[in-house]
């Protein structure tokens, strides 16, 4: 699935999410979101990086440069407190929103 096929906002949530364990850089924020949906979820660069900027500038994420275990400096975020409260907000706007999409399937 491609991330132009998922209902927009959804990236959002999914990277919040995935750094609710713990920081990570981009390509390991993309590649965890790819493991976890059994390769069902491949999130590319053009999405991913403008995506964790705005969740930046929302204050949601802060980042810093870190030397990676290859030696290479990667940009690594972590959620914020204010990322931790938008992260159990989108969870319960999705558990509401997935529920009634799978009542109108199952009963239209």
């Amino acid at each position: 699935m491609k991330p132009s096929d998922l209902i927009q906002g959804t990236l959002d949530v999914l990277i919040l999410k995935s750094l609710a364990a713990g920081p990570r850089h981009g390509w390991a924020i993309a590649k965890r979101i790819q493991v976890v949906s059994d390769d069902v979820l491949q999130i590319k660069q053009g999405s991913l990086y403008p995506a964790l900027h705005r969740l930046e500038q929302q204050g949601w994420l802060s980042a810093e440069w870190q030397r990676t275990d290859t030696g290479r400096e990667a940009k690594v975020y972590s959620l914020t407190r204010a990322g931790r409260a938008q992260l159990s907000e989108e969870l319960s706007q999705w558990v509401r929103l997935s529920g009634a999409i799978g009542l109108v399937l199952r009963n239209a």
